[in-house]
């Protein structure tokens, strides 16, 4: 029997994080000016208003043209589909980990989270940054993390899955 009620949670959870996302970038947007920075913990979190328009870790920011815009919206687009379907199956199969449907729900909230930005904006607000000296990890957002967070405990599961299988 599948598991329908998991599968409508896992979408919960990606609206979820969509709407957090969306609320902490338009908390971040209407009251940090750019590169504004307010040290939270100092000497290791800050919150700084940046902008992003290129992909994960500013891959293709600088390339200054309009096809850029595009290409991210058309790979951001088809990774949320690819993501949600993926979700989908996973929600008919009663065999699927709750820890693996949560790790889909957190990447395809944080993607449509990101692809909202790009879309609407041209940019991804990225906020949160995390230092230690003069080491300053690329800023990022919810989405963001959500998406790595969701990506780890997907190969978490994986590994698990695994290792726990009859061997042969």
């Amino acid at each position: 029997m599948a598991d329908r009620g998991g599968r409508w949670r896992a979408y919960g959870v990606a609206g979820g994080v969509f709407a957090v996302d969306r609320l902490s970038k338009w908390l971040v947007e209407t009251r940090l000016g750019a590169w504004e920075t307010h040290a939270v913990i100092p000497g290791f979190f800050n919150l700084i208003r940046t902008e992003n328009r290129g992909a994960a870790f500013s891959l293709l920011a600088a390339v200054d043209t309009e096809w850029r815009r595009g290409l991210l919206i058309v790979l951001s687009a088809a990774a949320a589909v690819v993501i949600s379907v993926l979700l989908w199956r996973a929600g008919t199969r009663a065999e699927t980990s709750g820890a693996l449907r949560f790790s889909l729900a957190l990447i395809l909230g944080g993607a449509l989270g990101n692809l909202c930005d790009r879309a609407f904006r041209g940019a991804v607000t990225d906020f949160l940054e995390l230092y230690a000296g003069d080491f300053r990890w690329p800023a990022f957002n919810v989405a963001d993390a959500a998406i790595t967070i969701g990506a780890a405990l997907a190969l978490w599961d994986m590994w698990r899955s695994r290792r726990a299988a009859p061997r042969t």
